[in-house]
């Protein structure tokens, strides 16, 4: 069985160069990183609920918005408060 190289496997900021394995080196630099980073997902969902919820909120006010993005329930709040 052949021994691994140190240093061949780090990443290219890597300092030291000096570890076995990719994770090696990633867990030495002991970075914290959270899940909801890059969840982008959840923050799409969330503005789309948001809408969606403003969407209801002026429709129940007898507003009729040409769409359920935020700018067209915007168009139809300014239009209703100017006249």
């Amino acid at each position: 069985m052949a021994r691994a190289k140190k240093g061949r496997n780090c990443s290219s900021a890597c300092v030291t160069k000096d570890h076995l394995s990719f994770g090696e080196c990633m867990r030495s630099k002991n970075l914290q990183l959270s899940p909801a980073v890059n969840d982008t997902y959840g923050t799409r969902q969330r503005a789309w609920d948001r809408e969606l919820d403003n969407y209801e909120a002026a429709s129940s006010q007898g507003l009729t918005p040409a769409g359920t993005k935020q700018h067209h329930i915007d168009a139809a709040v300014k239009a209703a408060e100017s006249g």
